[in-house]
């Protein structure tokens, strides 16, 4: 049982839980944050020789400081990380930290020590079993077996740990390349390593998961009289971005009371009256909310993001058509964000204007070509072709839908009713064949793992 539990915990650094983990929070998505995470993150990830548009960000709202990969090119990232840290220099450290482990192909390689480390255990078992039938003594095999597990935990935390050492290394590299310097980086291990003193309670996961023991501090401390980027601060404009996305997420995830009492009155800077603007929105108190993101937009009219606020402040209050100018703005600004034409398109299917159809149909089509997963997406196109008696076009944006959310049942019926409506022979057809086959497959998997379905 120890082993096992020491291996679900260096399994959530790398592994496979992270579906399951997932489902059990909230993924955030935000246009603003996860655009400047990844403004941070390409400099890095191009250096490392890895395509910026391969990696999936992934924001999770959760209070415990964690940050980690997982299958294939995904980056999980929690709020409590983007909250804890201070300046740009310290998350884009920790970015560079990431970056190295998936640059290293440490999951793939983690998984191979991981079987290893479960063979030996159960040989040690094995041998443990046999030795106490041939001596009649339960302890002599006990003692075999233990032991055995102790060496496989050993052996496994020292792999983990070179994997540590060697993602600080090419954290270092990725920083020295791109000229940024890794002081953020130490500062971020120095508050962590703090908490080594603590008992495992009371730890953050990023310390159980990321052991920051005192030799790597002091490797990045010494690598930081070297490093080309010195003691250089961040980008300006990175540290502006980052102060942005640090007040948004802080107002939308605490008390409005707790924001103003961080973001004061009198604090005039961009990010503070973002901020409370924020948290007057979501008080419903648009008179003092609408001003705030008002003037925000008269000093900055081309930031996409202050009218995508004020858009969403218009439309959670019922003022639809009102929501409708700063969105298009938004999208005008950003084209490519698919979570902003997703946005806008939500307005226009609200809003239930035959005229308005084609232009919400053309900004899914744009969204889903970008995200082509996003389940929301696929659930506005259901409702607007519906809504046109494009009954085969909606059945199959009901199966996407359906697919994406686990509704294996909705999804056969609905892609079954698209193949009677949809035209032969053409793509919509075979894909909707295609969601019907792969979801009676999933059903058929799932009842050969859980027989009580049958």
């Amino acid at each position: 049982m120890r082993l096992l539990t020491i291996l679900l915990v260096v399994l959530c650094l790398l592994g496979s839980p992270v579906q399951a983990d997932s489902n059990r929070r909230t993924v955030i998505r935000d246009a603003e944050i996860e655009n400047t995470i990844r403004a941070f993150a390409t400099p890095l990830f191009q250096s490392a020789g890895i395509a910026p548009d391969s990696v999936r960000l992934h924001i999770l709202a959760d209070k415990s400081l964690n940050a980690f990969v997982a299958d294939g090119l995904n980056m999980y990232i929690h709020t409590a990380l983007l909250l804890k840290t201070e300046t740009a220099n310290q998350l884009i450290g920790v970015l560079a930290h990431e970056t190295g482990h998936i640059a290293g192909g440490h999951l793939v390689t983690l998984r191979d020590e991981v079987a290893q480390a479960q063979t030996e255990a159960l040989l040690a078992a094995a041998l443990g079993a046999a030795a106490a039938m041939a001596t009649g003594r339960g302890d002599v095999g006990g003692a075999i077996a233990m032991g055995g597990q102790e060496l496989a935990m050993r052996s496994l935390f020292a792999f983990t740990r070179t994997q540590e050492q060697s993602a600080d290394q090419a954290a270092m590299r990725l920083l020295d390349a791109t000229k940024q310097s890794p002081r953020g980086m130490l500062d971020f291990f120095e508050v962590l390593g703090d908490q080594e003193l603590l008992s495992v309670r009371q730890q953050d996961p990023y310390v159980r998961t990321h052991p920051i023991t005192r030799d790597r501090i002091e490797f990045v401390r010494h690598h930081l009289d070297s490093a080309p980027g010195g003691e250089s601060p961040a980008n300006p404009a990175f540290e502006a971005m980052f102060q942005r996305i640090k007040a948004k997420l802080f107002a939308f995830t605490e008390p409005a009371a707790r924001t103003f009492a961080r973001y004061k009155e009198a604090d005039r800077s961009v990010h503070a009256r973002y901020a409370r603007a924020v948290a007057f929105y979501r008080k419903a108190d648009l008179g003092q909310a609408r001003p705030l993101i008002d003037g925000l937009i008269a000093e900055q009219p081309d930031d996409p993001y202050f009218s995508e606020l004020k858009g969403q402040m218009l439309f959670e209050n019922g003022r639809l058509n009102e929501a409708l100018e700063p969105y298009r703005k938004a999208v005008r600004l950003l084209p490519d964000s698919a979570l902003l034409r997703t946005s806008l398109a939500q307005v226009l299917v609200e809003l239930d204007d035959a005229a308005l159809q084609r232009e919400a149909v053309g900004h899914l089509d744009a969204a889903l070509q970008r995200e082509p997963e996003s389940a929301f997406a696929w659930r506005l196109m259901s409702i607007i072709h519906g809504r046109s008696g494009n009954m085969g076009v909606a059945s199959l944006a009901m199966a996407e839908f359906a697919m994406l959310t686990g509704a294996l049942d909705e999804a056969i019926y609905h892609a079954g009713r698209a193949a009677a409506l949809l035209p032969k022979n053409t793509p919509s057809l075979v894909r909707a064949q295609d969601i019907q086959t792969s979801a009676m497959a999933l059903k058929k998997k799932m009842r050969q793992k859980d027989p009580r379905d049958r």
